[in-house]
């Protein structure tokens, strides 16, 4: 069973794979005794994507959104280290779309910390011009960092890619929230960017990748939320 207790930030702290690791509101994981921030899934440029390629005009606004959440975590916790777990942006032209003082932003994260890119399915090369090294995977404190979960059981793997969210019911009503998802040997992010949905974690994509009883820890606005497995309703 997953160990967690409820940290100063309102998230949860629990044990991974015997490292200790921070669930923020946020959605973000703090590696604490590596001075690491891990966000996963922002789809930088979805909305001018959706423009440019389905004339559905969303709010062009999703990536300084997503920047002003990120800013908050960085003046909260001053990483040594900043990783991206993925699917940074939502196709492989969106670093060429951003604007100006988009762009600079996301180059000033480089400045005085480490900046790591790691690649996923929507963005295989990484970024061509900002600054920050791009990795398929890294190891942090005996966790491998990686965009997408591979198949069967592994432990210790911090992952992205599926978006994970968690509805549960209280007599006629229901809530659905982001939230992260583990067993205390692997952990998937939710998604840190401003317009991505999520996937039920009760939806067959998450099957086979949890050998343990579930935790769901579902984003509030002030505090993250344990769920368990009885608790948790399909869409």
């Amino acid at each position: 069973m997953t160990r967690f207790e409820s940290s100063a930030c309102g998230g949860l702290r629990i044990d991974l794979a015997g490292t200790s690791v921070v669930l923020r509101t946020s959605g973000a994981l703090w590696i604490e005794l590596e001075n690491t921030l891990v966000v996963a899934d922002l789809h930088f440029e979805k909305g001018s994507h959706y423009a440019a390629r389905f004339g559905q005009m969303l709010p062009p606004y999703d990536t300084r959104e997503t920047l002003d959440r990120l800013d908050h975590e960085i003046t909260a916790l001053s990483p040594a280290r900043l990783v991206f777990l993925g699917d940074s942006f939502h196709d492989a032209q969106g670093e060429a779309r951003l604007a100006g003082d988009d762009a600079a932003r996301l180059a000033g994260l480089a400045r005085g910390r480490d900046l790591v890119w790691a690649v996923g399915n929507h963005d295989e090369e990484g970024p061509r011009v900002l600054p920050g090294q791009v990795i398929d995977e890294m190891t942090v404190l005996g966790l491998v960092l990686r965009h997408e979960p591979r198949a069967g059981l592994q432990p210790g793997e911090v992952a992205g890619h599926l978006h994970p969210a968690a509805r549960v019911s209280s007599g006629r009503s229901s809530v659905r929230r982001r939230c992260f998802v583990t067993d205390g040997d692997r952990l998937i992010l939710p998604a840190f960017g401003a317009f991505t949905g999520g996937l039920n974690v009760l939806d067959q994509a998450f099957g086979g990748l949890f050998a343990g009883p579930l935790l769901a820890a579902a984003l509030g606005k002030q505090k993250v939320h344990a769920i368990g497995r009885r608790s948790l309703r399909p869409d």
